[in-house]
């Protein structure tokens, strides 16, 4: 336990540092999000680049990895769509952004932190594949299905351009893009490119935890806890579930790999998820949500980890 301990604790002591920081008006809510801002442009982006581009490419696109993980995933988002919209009776949107947030991981600012703890170096290669799935994947589809709830007159190729062109602009895919391309083309950043690269990928982590913190400071869970209990279970329950036994199905694959995947599962959903469901009236139900599954966090991961040991 004391070993689980030294793993979670620092984890979850920074973003208390940040609650407590935002709630003490020692940094305020619009410093919060511009550190936001920085972890997902820069600090993220660099460390998606570090991890891909110091490998070489056959070892970075890990087949088995992504279609395990995006299979565990897409079947966690259509257990959340089909609770909501067939068993709860809730329209298309509702029920999109709920199964997006039994989908889709906080990997880059809880699920890393906390496998690279656990896996070391492998984590950072885990992490830029699990974003490929979420970034690519499981988000393009949520929004595209939010968006034809939305608009049920509009062409479906309509709302599906809208999204592939919000998608296109987005820097963690443009870090992908990035460091797969420098990793194909055998291409290595000059030195001070590399120092400058390092120098934002180590910030990613304690920032991102620090932001976590600030940002579940005076959101509210109240008169939404059925929606938001299923939502949470499904994350932190489902999902780990779902890619556990994707995984079954590669037994080759490398543990580290496996492991670094079980966390990111376990992590609460994405950080933007609140700001995803703006857009479809949903930002309360969404940050509510986010604000369970992160406190619950803390225990699912511990017991994700004594287990695996």
């Amino acid at each position: 336990m004391q070993q689980i301990l030294s793993v979670t604790a620092p984890i979850f002591m920074l973003i208390g540092i940040g609650f407590v920081a935002t709630r003490a008006q020692l940094v305020t809510r619009e410093q919060i999000r511009g550190m936001g801002s920085f972890v997902i442009t820069l600090a993220l982006p660099a460390l998606i680049i570090k991890g891909l581009a110091e490998r070489p490419f056959h070892e970075i696109v890990n087949i088995e990895f992504l279609l395990a993980y995006a299979a565990g995933s897409l079947a966690s988002f259509g257990l959340g769509f089909f609770v909501f919209h067939k068993r709860l009776k809730q329209d298309i949107s509702s029920s999109a952004m709920a199964g997006l947030g039994m989908s889709a991981s906080n990997s880059g600012f809880i699920g890393y932190p906390v496998a690279a703890m656990v896996v070391g170096p492998s984590a950072a290669l885990g992490v830029a594949m699990a974003i490929m799935v979420e970034t690519i994947v499981i988000i393009p589809m949520a929004q595209a299905l939010a968006e034809t709830g939305q608009h049920s007159g509009a062409p479906r190729r309509v709302v599906l351009l809208r999204t592939a062109r919000r998608l296109t602009r987005s820097p963690l895919i443009i870090a992908i893009a990035t460091g797969l391309a420098l990793s194909l083309l055998g291409l290595r950043l000059p030195l001070i490119g590399t120092q400058v690269i390092d120098m934002l990928a180590g910030a990613s982590a304690p920032v991102a935890l620090f932001v976590i913190g600030g940002t579940l400071y005076g959101l509210k869970a109240r008169g939404l806890m059925a929606d938001i209990t299923q939502i949470a279970i499904g994350k932190l329950i489902a999902h780990p579930i779902a890619i556990f036994l994707a995984f079954l199905l590669v037994p080759n694959m490398d543990p580290g790999l496996k492991t670094a995947g079980l966390v990111f599962a376990s992590a609460p959903m994405l950080s933007i998820y609140p700001i995803l469901g703006q857009r479809f009236g949903l930002e309360e139900r969404c940050a509510a949500a986010l604000l369970v599954s992160t406190v619950l966090s803390f225990a699912t991961i511990s017991l994700l980890l004594s287990l695996l040991n």
